[in-house]
């Protein structure tokens, strides 16, 4: 009997051979659960840091357009700041598109993580709430798995 709790919506073959501590060596099969889990806490630790990556940036950029367009100074030393925002902001829209689908939130809550990269302050205040939500329902899938008799191992 397979459990499909609420993170295994996980595609397979992510792990190379050699990938990985002990790689060569045989590993008993890993249930599927246990592995929605891992995957799942990774893609939530990746959201984590480019959530707070992203809204650095954005404020940085927003100096930046603060200097440059109301106090006329010379930002030129600046001029890598939207650049960079612009790919940080890419990369975050990969995570947050990435953990949405595992989590399987609603549409809003995806509208909501993708204004947070765009909206200043945004990113840092609904990071919170987003990381809440996750690890509760990544602890739920555990518990779940754990009372079906299903070992499932962070």
């Amino acid at each position: 009997m397979t459990h499909h709790g609420p993170a295994t919506r996980i595609s397979s073959g992510d792990e190379g051979p050699g990938a990985g501590a002990g790689a060569g060596l045989a590993r008993a099969p890993e249930d599927p659960t246990a592995r929605a889990v891992r995957v799942a806490r990774g893609s939530l630790g990746r959201y984590r840091v480019l959530a707070y990556v992203t809204g650095v940036m954005l404020l940085v950029l927003c100096l930046e357009m603060i200097l440059k367009y109301l106090l006329n100074v010379d930002v030129r030393s600046l001029a890598w700041v939207p650049f960079a925002h612009g790919w940080v902001y890419v990369v975050y829209l990969a995570t947050v598109v990435d953990l949405w689908s595992k989590m399987r939130w609603g549409f809003r809550r995806l509208i909501a993580m993708v204004l947070a990269g765009v909206v200043p302050v945004m990113s840092f205040l609904l990071e919170k709430p987003v990381h809440r939500d996750a690890a509760a329902k990544i602890s739920a899938a555990e518990r779940a798995a754990a009372a079906s008799g299903l070992t499932a191992q962070a």
